[in-house]
């Protein structure tokens, strides 16, 4: 380690100190951001010490609990892994979760797309995790086509790295199409059955990412998710290295076998909806190719608690909350199938704000589904946020009265007029999860 490395590691693991072990305040991301200032090569130097390499994680929805999945996952055979856990996904949170310890077996590293270009050249990840590609905070990462640019850039500069990518998702395989003109090497995965599921009213992804033609499908199993194929090029969904089969979805949680070079592994979770099953999967095909069985894999899972306000379930004065973020349509759109699968009356609060980390644009709302509520038996909708004026008019024009609370404290106080038998559903994007969470956990117990 050269003399300006240790330096600037001794500055981060100090300011980590100070904040976590004095201030107990969170150190995602001041550590690293204090440490490049002073060694703009630091991932690249810290790298070094992983004895197996690193794993990246990237996409527009679930990279949290995927990552997180897979950490764990690995940490199970008895490997010392370096993870950002708390979702700090640009450069100075991966700077941040490699500072610790003199050595580590594996990083797990989850990744802003946008700052693929920043972490993957220093990294130099064994394996690159695209999970799924959707528009989300369009006023900061433009179209999807400059995000799928920024990934493939990436790769190109990580030319060792193989990318584990959603054969099911023509976006993503449009990455894969630009990367394997560098080189890249591409694994799939994806779900190899109709699970005759309603489509979206606006999907992503309509047109063929080689020529342009209107994409066919054979079926979806959300948004763009499916058996596609272009009927003038060869552009389709690939044949799958890991395929999920016998998929079951329930309020419950979900379970699936998944087929890999002629193996079938069972694997079932008390969590999620369909974008679980892609989420697990994808875990599921990093932790293979990282050397852990599917017996541990499982282990990982039912051991599996995220306490990070994803599918976080509490209860308050003796009434059922679930917490969960959504933050663009699709991610909306895979929430209200979730509500849907709960046939108790209900009462649900949309949290929408438009600070910095969420995208001031907010139009996004009218892509939402939530015209598939209409009609929900005693059904009690809330709005909040900065923005809690747009979605109430956004759920008026879906055929739904909805009255405004700006914070959960206001939810939670109109639910309490309600019989305790009927769940509150919250549902808000970045900036509002936080302090939802910690309202929750102050005045509820969580059941998790």
């Amino acid at each position: 380690m050269s003399l300006s490395t240790a330096i600037a590691v001794g500055a981060g693991r100090l300011t980590h100190w100070g904040l976590h072990g004095v201030l107990r305040r969170n150190a995602s991301q001041l550590p690293g951001r204090v440490a490049l200032a002073l060694d703009r090569n630091l991932i690249a130097d810290l790298s070094h010490k992983l004895g197996r390499g690193a794993i990246v994680v990237c996409g527009t929805n679930g990279k949290t609990t995927t990552n997180n999945v897979l950490a764990a996952a690995i940490e199970s055979c008895h490997q010392r892994v370096l993870c950002n856990r708390a979702g700090a996904n640009m450069a100075a949170g991966v700077a941040s979760a490699l500072l610790p310890g003199s050595s580590a077996d594996w990083a797990v590293i989850e990744a802003d797309e946008l700052s693929t270009v920043h972490i993957l050249p220093g990294l130099r990840p064994r394996y690159m995790v695209l999970l799924n590609l959707f528009r989300d905070q369009l006023d900061r990462a433009g179209e999807i086509d400059h995000v799928q640019d920024t990934i493939a850039a990436a790769l190109a500069s990580s030319p060792n790295t193989v990318l584990v990518a959603n054969g099911d998702d023509p976006l993503c395989m449009g990455v894969a199409l630009r990367a394997r003109k560098s080189g890249t090497r591409v694994l799939t995965f994806g779900i190899g059955e109709d699970l005759d599921l309603p489509a979206d009213r606006v999907p992503e992804a309509r047109f063929c990412q080689a020529c342009g033609a209107e994409l066919e499908y054979e079926y979806r199993a959300y948004a763009q998710m499916g058996k596609f194929s272009c009927p003038k090029c060869d552009f389709c969904r690939p044949q799958l290295d890991f395929c999920a089969t016998g998929v079951r979805v329930t309020r419950e949680g979900v379970e699936f076998d998944v087929v890999h070079d002629g193996k079938r592994s069972h694997i079932s979770a008390g969590f999620g909806g369909v974008y679980m099953v892609y989420n697990l999967l994808a875990a599921f095909a990093a932790a293979s190719l990282a050397g852990v069985g599917a017996g541990s894999f499982q282990g990982a899972i039912d051991d599996y608690n995220p306490r990070n306000g994803r599918l976080q379930h509490f209860v308050v004065d003796g009434r059922e909350v679930i917490l969960n973020l959504a933050k663009n349509p699709t991610g909306f759109n895979q929430n209200l199938s979730l509500l849907l699968a709960d046939e108790r009356p209900k009462a649900l609060y949309f949290a929408i704000n438009d600070n910095f980390n969420d995208g001031k644009d907010i139009s996004w709302i009218w892509d939402v589904d939530f015209e598939r509520l209409a009609g929900q038996a005693e059904l009690t909708a809330i709005c909040g946020g900065t923005r809690a004026g747009d979605v109430q008019v956004r759920m008026k024009y879906a055929g739904i009265e909805a009255d405004v609370a700006p914070l959960v404290e206001g939810a939670l106080a109109q639910a309490a007029s309600l019989p305790k038998d009927r769940p509150l559903y919250v549902l808000t994007n970045y900036s509002a999860l936080w302090p939802a969470k910690a309202t929750l956990e102050r005045v509820g117990v969580s059941n998790d």
